[in-house]
Formats: structure tokens, sequence, C-alpha cells
């Protein structure tokens, strides 16, 4: 884990220096990510595979001159375990059950609207990676199995040299050794469509063939090109047929003894390969509904993937929430809060360009906030702060303005209430234009998605009377004290209303709760709702201190 001391140098280059030392005197680089296409492709797994990839990969090359190749390595031929949420998937979950050890790549999309279960749940993670990471090549193990002549000569010396291999694993293996007659390759049976059923009962490596007898009784004889080799075997096969430099790992494979240091063992003592450099990562949370579900899940169908984050927040923020925090740590993610991580990243962006400053806390690691943003970017940042809509002033915005399909109208209509209410007071660059607009359409796509009930406002016409029966003097007294303040108010912002609001004395809690019911209903025609000074200051000082002197005419009358 890295201290405070330590995180005043971004971990991301301290990875890169490991690599950088391996790969200097070659100049030339492989990063390598893998994932599993066995569900839904969830955002956790950008964590490391794309983002931490990407991010060494930029250190690499800026810092070091080393050229970089970046893959992202699918096992599509990994069985499809047929777990009850899995099955959940096709309309007919018995009849689904068949497919259960199948490669993922043979496995039928359960919609019918793909070629398979792989090209259907991968189209929601890879369709986004330009998103989210500069040039990345996808590979998958089908590809590597059936056209690699690097991956053909890897199953030849592993089958070749079985007792090493044995040897190595039943080291980690304690429980139920391989036996010594054992041969590490698990043909796919023409059967029954299976992997990892059928025993290998005689090779022929110059003529590239295995003959098996599965469990379902089918005797035959298989390329080894149609099959797959055992997991750790297979994960140093990748290794070796790509070259990989550096690979990043979840925590399941972290553990002592495990899969990352066994398969390291094997690399060495039997392949005579360099295992590459590798960081391990904590895995990524879900909340919904307010409740932490646990972790992000493909095959249990937890979480949600990036085309649906893009729907409501721009692919920086992800990148700077998993930068900005150790990999070593757990992070949760979920929609309904999509507005505290923007909130989070726009605070780092004041912090980056100086218009704000650190609290004492941040001072401590205040180069890893400005790094984090600065690496989240996969665009040129511009010399001088962009313009920032808040992402709350956003929501409050795209609520109160005409509604429209027509994005660029949208923007017509935001541009001017924010000229009218003070809140932009400068000429937008075209940087700062698109922004906005992807701020503003991000917004209203999290209000009618994922915002919670509180956050849904509609400002009412007239204030409704009938809600304001026996408003006590000691309220109407605050709500003339709050006209006085903004009255006075040179900045009319957010955060200028707030510190207005929070200089009026405080009474006791029912006094306080009667207030705010006051307000909500005067705006929004209900008794509670979202923070208000967001919507005070998009709605403009002339209307907000017009409906407040008349909320006090209603209340005193």
């Amino acid at each position: 884990m890295y201290s405070v001391q330590t995180l005043r140098r971004h971990w991301a280059e301290q990875i890169a220096e490991q690599v950088a030392r391996r790969c200097r005197e070659r100049g030339v680089c492989v990063i390598n990510g893998g994932l599993s296409v066995s569900g839904l492709q969830h955002v956790g797994r950008l964590r490391g595979e794309v983002v931490m990839n990407d991010v060494i990969r930029r250190i690499l090359e800026q810092n070091y001159g080393i050229r970089v190749k970046q893959y992202l390595t699918l096992y599509t031929v990994d069985p499809w375990k047929g777990k009850e949420r899995q099955l959940a998937e096709f309309r007919d979950r018995e009849a689904a059950r068949r497919y259960v050890d199948w490669p993922l790549e043979r496995v039928p999309d359960p919609y019918g609207c793909h070629s398979s279960w792989v090209e259907h749940y991968w189209e929601d993670f890879g369709k986004y990676l330009g998103e989210f990471a500069h040039e990345i090549t996808v590979v998958t193990t089908g590809q590597l199995y059936r056209e690699s002549d690097k991956m053909r000569h890897f199953i030849k010396m592993a089958i070749e040299r079985r007792l090493q291999v044995i040897q190595v694993l039943n080291r980690y293996r304690s429980r139920n050794p391989y036996p010594q007659d054992y041969i590490p390759f698990e043909p796919i049976c023409r059967s029954c469509g299976r992997v990892g059923h059928a025993k290998v009962i005689e090779i022929d490596v110059d003529r590239d063939y295995v003959a098996y007898r599965c469990e379902c009784g089918y005797e035959g004889k298989s390329s080894i090109r149609e099959g797959k080799l055992p997991w750790r075997i297979e994960w140093v096969a990748i290794w070796y047929v790509l070259n990989v430099d550096f690979e990043p790992y979840g925590k399941d494979h972290a553990t002592p003894g495990g899969s990352r240091d066994s398969a390291s063992e094997l690399a060495r003592a039997v392949f005579n390969i360099d295992p590459p450099v590798g960081e391990w990562y904590e895995w990524v949370g879900y909340v919904k509904g307010g409740r932490d579900v646990g972790d992000m899940g493909s095959s249990d169908f937890i979480g949600f993937t990036p085309r649906e984050w893009l729907e409501v927040a721009e692919p920086e923020v992800l990148r700077y929430h998993y930068l900005v925090h150790d990999p070593h740590k757990r992070v949760v993610l979920g929609l309904e809060n999509v507005y505290t991580y923007v909130d989070q990243y726009d605070r780092a962006e004041r912090i980056y360009y100086e218009i704000e400053e650190p609290s004492p806390a941040e001072r401590e690691y205040i180069d890893v906030v400005k790094k984090s943003y600065e690496y989240a970017q996969l665009k040129p940042l511009p010399r001088e702060p962009p313009f920032q809509l808040p992402y709350l002033h956003a929501v409050a915005l795209v609520q109160t303005l005409p509604e429209t399909d027509n994005i660029d109208l949208l923007l017509e209509h935001a541009i001017k209430r924010l000229r009218m209410t003070k809140l932009l007071t400068r000429d937008l660059d075209e940087y700062s234009l698109e922004r906005l607009k992807s701020r503003l359409l991000r917004a209203r796509n999290w209000v009618n998605k994922y915002a919670p009930e509180q956050y849904r406002i509609k400002v009412v016409d007239v204030i409704p009377q009938d809600r304001l029966r026996d408003v006590s003097k000691t309220v109407i007294e605050k709500i003339k004290m709050l006209i006085e303040r903004l009255e006075t108010l040179q900045d009319w912002s957010d955060e200028a209303i707030k510190e207005a609001m929070k200089s009026i004395p405080k009474e006791n809690r029912s006094v306080e709760r009667e207030f705010f019911r006051v307000l909500y209903i005067a705006f929004f025609g209900r008794d509670s709702g979202p923070r208000i000074a967001p919507y005070m200051a998009v709605l403009g000082r002339e209307f907000v201190l017009s409906r407040l002197r008349e909320l006090v005419r209603l209340c005193q009358s």
C-alpha cells in the first residue's frame, strides 16, 4: 500500500519506473490486460486493464521515450459456467443448460442480435474503449489458438515439458495434484461441445493433434488449435505469444501461492520466460439504492457498463476517480451518485488551474491530485481554465429550460440563461462550448434515468398558497433576512447564495426544517428537494427575489 509520503509521487509513475528499467534497453514495451467475457462488461473492468495500462503507457512514452504496444486480451475459450444469472439471460433457461462448459465464444447470443454471447456482451464495453484509452489492440484467445504459430509452438512446448509443468503446478495443488500421466491440454469435444471434460490419451505433436476421451463417452481426435491450455499455463502462453512486459491483475490472483505466483514460477522454471512486471488492483464495488451491493461482477451481472456511464458523465471523470485512488483501495460506484464524482473531478480541475486552494489535508498529496487530473485527460488541455458548469447546476438548468430534443437549441437556451444570471460572463471557446453541451446532455440523461426523486423537480408557475398556512413569524423573518442578503450579492452564484443562506442566524431544528420546507414549496410546490442554491443561481436574481417577496406577502396575508 502506498503511504501518504509515497503518494506525493503518483503511483502510476512508480510502476512506470519499474517497467522502464525492464524495457529501456530495447526501447520498446508491451502492455497487456486480460478479461473474460462471461457476462456484463462493467466499468470496474476499466480500472486496471484499460485506464492503469493507458496511463503507464503515456508515462513510458513521454518520460522515457519508450515505444509502447498496448493489448487487451479477451479470454473467449474459457468455459461458460452457466450460473443462474447467466442462464436467466435466455428465455428458456433449462434449454440453455446445454451450453454449460462450452467455450464462451461458441455460446449463442441469448437475444439473437449478435453472432455469439461474447459479441453481444462485449459491445457495450469494446465499442467505447476509445473514450477511456488511447489505441488498444484487442485480441482473443480464440484467435491466438487458431491463428498464432507462436501459440502453437508454446502448446507443443507445454506438452513436451509436461513432467516439469506437473512438478511446478503440483506445488500449488497439494489437495488435488495432477497425476504423472496428465497432459496439459483441454480439447473441445466434438460431440458435447464442452471444454475441460476430455482427457488426452494420445499425442502427436509433430502432426499437431491429440486423441481424447470425453466424459460424455465420445472418443476422437482434435487439432491442438481446437482447445485450450489450463488457466495458469494459458496465462504464461499469453506472456510468451505477446512478449508482455507489464500486466495488471485483480486481487484474486495476488494472494501468496495464488495463480500469479504459480504462473510466474512456471514461466521461469519451465519456459525460461521472465514474467512481466505486475501490479494488483482492488475490485470496484457497486452501490444501488444507497446500498453497497458488493463488488461488480461479470457473470453475476452486477454493475453497469461504460456505455451507461458515458450517458451521464464524461470519461475523464471516471479515469480521474480511478487514478486519484491507490489501486489497492476499493472504490464504490453508482450511477445515482454520479454528480459527486463529477464534483470531485471539477474540484481537481480548479486546483490544477490554481483557481481554488487545496485544503491543508490535500496539500500532503496535492501533486497526486494534479497529476491524476492531468493523466485523466485524453486530449490536450487548454492553457487557460475552461468554463466549468457544476453538475448540479446543469441538472437544475436542464429542468428549468424549455423542453427540446434539439441539443443545439438546448445549448442556445442554456447560454442565454447563464448570461442572464451572470453565471457566464465571457465568450466561450470551442473547448468550453463542447464541454458545456456535453455536460447539459449528460445531466439531462441522469435526471431522466438515475437521479433520486429529490433531484427531479419542476419550478411551479404560481406559489400554492394553500400549502402556506400557519407559517411562523420566525420563519417569515428568516425569509426576509434571506432577501436582504441576496439583494446585496455582487456575485450571483451557487457558492455566494449558499454563503448568504448560512449567514442567517440559525434557530432550532423545527424552525430550520420549516424554513426550508417553505422555500421548497415556493419554488417547487413540494416539501423537500435538492440543494436549493444551484436552482436559485440558474433561475436568476430577479426571478428568485420576486418569488421570495411574493412568498413573504402570501405568508403574511
